[in-house]
C-alpha cells in the first residue's frame, strides 16, 4: 500500500521548502520576514545533505555539514536579530524600505 521514501521525495520538499523560502525573501518588506525566509532557504539545503548523505555509503559526511548548516544559521540569526533591533531602536520600524540612511 505505502512505498518506500526515496531520494525524490525528499528533494520534492527540500525544492519545496527552497521555493517558499526564496518567495519570501524576494517579496516581504519586513526584516523579521525576510529571516524567516533565508532560514528556510538553509533547511532546504539541509534536508538535501541529510538525504544525499542517507543514500551515500558513508554516511556521516552529510550529517556533519549539516550541522555545520545549523551551527551557521544559528550565528546568522542572532546577528541578524541584534541589527534588526538595533534599526528598530533607531528607526521604529522594521521595514526594510522605510530604513534608507545609515545616519538618522
Amino acid at each position: 500500500m505505502f512505498t518506500d521514501v526515496g531520494l525524490n521525495h525528499y528533494l520534492v520538499v527540500s525544492g519545496i521548502l527552497f521555493g517558499l523560502g526564496l518567495f519570501a525573501l524576494i517579496s516581504r518588506k519586513n526584516a523579521i520576514l525576510i529571516l524567516m525566509g533565508i532560514e528556510l532557504i538553509l533547511n532546504a539545503c539541509n534536508i538535501n545533505l541529510i538525504a544525499f548523505a542517507r543514500y551515500k555509503a558513508n554516511p556521516i559526511d552529510g550529517q556533519v555539514m549539516a550541522i555545520f548548516v545549523i551551527i551557521l544559521a544559528v550565528c546568522e540569526a542572532a546577528i541578524a536579530l541584534a541589527i534588526i533591533i538595533n534599526i528598530y531602536k533607531n528607526f521604529s520600524t522594521v521595514d526594510v524600505d522605510e530604513v534608507n540612511t545609515l545616519r538618522e
